[in-house]
């Protein structure tokens, strides 16, 4: 079954305002994973998801050696727990970094003042969305 990223968009782009910010899942040093809260993603369109790597540290580091990352949003009022797995871009300049800066939630854009971050765009291939339809992949 195939997946429409914007279905989620509301429950996503308020995660942070709600107090649930997404956390980000990436493949750090000799296999282990590293995890950070990552209170700026957002859905890009139906079939990306985006934030705003602003600390340029491990998480980015990571991306850079492995593309590969997962996200999962987890919000017990809205009775959602979402997975989502595919393969990041870094883009550190440009009109799709710009577009997604644009779209950033002022708190944690303000934590950039400099705007010196960078946008990541996540390709989803597959979500999991156990207490809805289960799991979907790209077709």
């Amino acid at each position: 079954m195939a997946f429409d990223l914007t279905d989620y968009a509301e429950a996503i782009d308020s995660a942070l305002a709600e107090g649930v910010p997404c956390v980000v899942a990436t493949n750090g040093e000799n296999g282990i994973p590293d995890l950070g809260f990552k209170g700026s993603v957002l859905v890009f369109d139906k079939d990306h998801l985006a934030y705003w790597e602003r600390t340029r540290g491990q998480t980015l580091e990571n991306l850079r050696k492995s593309p590969g990352m997962a996200v999962l949003y987890f919000s017990r009022t809205r009775s959602k727990m979402l997975r989502f797995f595919g393969e990041a871009t870094v883009i550190e300049d440009g009109p799709v970094r710009d577009q997604v800066m644009a779209r950033v939630v002022e708190p944690e854009l303000n934590r950039d003042p400099e705007r010196k971050g960078a946008a990541v765009l996540l390709r989803v291939d597959t979500v999991h969305d156990p207490f809805g339809p289960g799991t979907l992949h790209r077709e």
